[in-house]
């Protein structure tokens, strides 16, 4: 159990992950790491405070998570933003936004059962995650426990509206090789699913298509050996 000095304060610990230059592409703040077990099931009663500002991002995010999107949050994401999980790998807003307004046409509903914040430091807010979501088509609901890591925009970290530079959701112990024919499916997925979506909101990012980018990383594993060290979260 965490005594009361270990308990990082609402605000953050003043420990840094990335680089402090804003104008960056996102591709620059995305956290490397393994886990023991990959366990990643929420303890809410042991998540760390969080300052209001940052309160508001992490509900805002699970907001995005049961399928209640809007242009105000998906501007909680940087133009040049990356967003990496299991079946997406979307770099910039335009294709964030594609990807949060089309989970409707999928499930069925999506349920937030708990997070746990397990990480709270000058640029980057981890949390546990548990999502129900039932699909569309076929009524089963699938219960998925994740971590989800935001690596802050440096330019907000100090304002009301904080943004993400880098949203990666993890739900198993290894990390993202970001190469092979998984991340090509991944990539291609993202790049293709907002050309079908003809929503208003989505268009309201369109001008963030291809913003900032460069190449994306690759690690050849996802393992320590892949530049992603081992932390029991």
């Amino acid at each position: 159990m965490s005594s009361p000095s270990s308990i990082p304060p609402p605000t953050g610990t003043s420990k840094t992950h990335f680089p402090s230059d804003s104008s960056l592409p996102g591709e620059r703040f995305e956290v490397r790491q393994t886990h023991p077990t990959g366990d990643y099931t929420p303890i809410p009663s042991k998540s760390f405070p969080l300052s209001a500002a940052r309160q508001a991002l992490v509900e805002d995010i699970i907001a995005l998570y049961e399928m209640k999107p809007t242009v105000s949050r998906v501007r909680r994401y940087a133009p040049d933003c990356v967003y990496n999980d299991q079946f997406v790998y979307a770099d910039d807003r335009y294709k964030m936004a594609g990807q949060w307004f089309a989970l409707p046409k999928l499930f069925r509903s999506a349920e937030s059962r708990g997070y746990q914040v397990v990480t709270n430091d000058r640029d980057l807010i981890q949390f546990r995650h548990e999502e129900a979501w039932t699909f569309k088509i076929i009524p089963k609901t699938a219960v998925i426990n994740a971590l989800v890591s935001l690596s802050l925009d440096p330019a907000t970290i100090d304002s009301d509206f904080i943004r993400v530079k880098y949203h990666k959701d993890q739900a198993n112990d290894k990390d993202y090789s970001n190469e092979g024919l998984g991340a090509t499916f991944k990539k291609w997925q993202a790049d293709n699913v907002v050309k079908y979506m003809d929503s208003p909101e989505v268009k309201e990012f369109e001008a963030d298509k291809g913003s900032g980018k460069e190449p994306r990383p690759t690690y050849g594993s996802g393992g320590k050996e892949g530049d992603a060290p081992v932390k029991d979260l």
